[in-house]
C-alpha cells in the first residue's frame, strides 16, 4: 500500500470521544515500531480513549512505514481512530497534543560527539519550528532521540511561542534500569522502591541517586553496601545500553519505547511517586537556566514539577556538576545554531 505524505487511513474505531492526536517521529525505526503498537493498544491513555497517530519519517523510510501501517490496520485496535503518514513535520505536528521525537541521526563511523550534535541540530531545529507553528498550544513533547537533552534544548529554543515547560527529554529509561537493578539486589518488587531519581544528562555522566529512596517505607541506602552502590550499581545503570547492544547486536528498543510511554503517561495523567525527567532548568539546584537537565519530578494536573529543597551531599553535587559540565559543553557545540 502506498501512503501519500498527508493521507489519513480510514477510521478503525467506533469510540465516541474526540481522538487525541499523538505524533511520533522515526516511526519506522526500532523504537518507533515498538512504541506504536503499545500506543494503539491504549498503554498511554487507556484503551477507552481514542487516539489518532501522526507518523513522521524520512522519504527513504516511507516504504517501511507503509508496512508498519499495514500491521497497525491488521491489528484492529478499537481505540485507533486513524493514521496520518508523512515526511513533512508541518503535517505530522498539526494539532498534536503529545509528541514523541524518536528519530535522530545516529553516530556514524569517525563521527565525534560534536559532529553528532551538529547533525542533529538541523533535524531538531526544523522540528521545533514546525511544533511552534502548528502544534497544540498545550502540547507535551518528549525527546527520545540522542543526544536527547541537547536535542530537546534545540527544539525548545526554536519554538518560542510554546512555553518551555512543553518540552522534556527522556531519562525514564535510566530511572527504570536503576529500579530494576535495586529490586533485584533487594529481592523486592520495583513498586516497593520509591523516591529514586536520576540527575543530569542521558549519557555516561548521569547520576542515579538513591540518597532519598525508600524500600517498603524504610531508607534504601542503609540496606546496601556503599561499595556495591559505587562499583556495581552505578556502572550497571550507566553501561546498560552498551551491555544490551553486546548481547543482542542492536540497541534497546522495547525498553526505550516502554520508558517513553511511562514518561508521557505520568506527565499527562499524574504520578504517585517521584519520576525522572529532563526539563528546562529554572535555577533549581543551581543548574543554569535553560539547560535540559534531569531532575526528580512529581506530575499532577498535566504538569511536571521539580522536587525542590532536597539536601545535596558533596559527593552528589560532584556527580551532578559533572553532568552539568557535559551539557554546557554540548551547548557550546551548537550555540551558533540557536536563535
Amino acid at each position: 500500500m502506498s501512503v501519500p505524505s498527508s493521507a489519513t487511513i480510514s477510521p478503525l474505531s467506533n469510540v465516541a470521544d474526540a481522538p487525541v492526536t499523538v505524533a511520533v517521529t522515526g516511526a519506522a525505526g526500532q523504537i518507533g515500531y515498538a512504541l506504536l503498537f503499545r500506543l494503539a493498544a491504549g498503554a498511554l491513555l487507556g484503551p477507552e480513549r481514542s487516539i489518532r497517530l501522526h507518523l513522521l519519517e524520512v522519504p527513504q523510510a516511507r516504504a517501511a512505514l507503509d508496512g508498519v501501517i499495514m500491521e497497525l490496520e491488521d491489528a484492529a485496535f478499537p481505540a485507533l481512530q486513524g493514521i496520518v503518514a508523512t515526511d513533512d513535520p508541518m503535517v505530522a505536528f498539526r494539532d498534536a497534543e503529545q509528541v514523541f521525537l524518536v528519530g535522530a541521526r545516529p553516530r556514524g563511523p569517525g563521527m565525534q560527539r560534536g559532529d553528532l550534535l551538529q547533525a542533529n541540530a538541523d533535524i531538531f531545529r526544523t522540528q521545533g519550528r514546525a511544533l511552534d507553528a502548528v502544534a497544540s498550544r498545550s502540547v507535551r513533547v518528549v525527546v527520545v532521540g540522542n543526544p536527547a537533552n541537547t536535542n530537546a534544548l534545540i527544539a525548545q529554543r526554536h519554538a518560542p511561542s510554546l512555553d518551555a515547560s512543553c518540552f522534556s527529554a527522556m531519562t525514564r529509561l535510566d530511572h527504570n534500569r536503576a529500579l530494576a537493578q535495586l529490586a533485584a539486589k533487594l529481592r523486592c518488587g520495583v513498586a516497593d522502591i520509591r523516591r529514586l531519581c536520576v540527575w543530569g544528562n542521558h549519557s555516561s555522566t548521569q547520576y542515579p541517586d538513591v540518597s532519598y529512596a525508600t524500600v517498603a517505607g524504610q531508607p534504601l541506602a542503609a540496606q546496601l553496601e556503599p561499595a556495591w552502590l559505587e562499583q556495581q550499581f552505578l556502572p550497571a545503570v550507566t553501561e546498560r545500553g552498551a551491555a544490551i547492544i553486546q548481547a543482542r547486536g542492536a540497541s534497546s528498543a522495547a525498553s526505550a519505547a516502554s520508558a517513553a510511554i511511562d514518561h508521557m503517561r505520568d506527565w499527562v495523567l499524574g504520578s504517585t511517586d517521584w519520576v525522572s525527567m529532563a526539563l528546562p532548568a529554572d535555577g533549581a539546584y543551581d543548574i543554569p537556566e535553560g539547560l535540559v537537565y534531569s531532575f526528580p519530578v512529581q506530575c499532577s494536573d498535566g504538569q511536571a514539577s521539580i522536587v525542590r529543597e532536597l539536601d545535596i551531599s558533596a559527593a552528589s553535587r560532584e556527580r551532578m556538576d559533572r553532568s552539568q559540565d557535559e551539557l554546557l559543553q554540548e551547548l557550546e557545540a551548537i550555540r551558533s545554531l540557536l536563535p
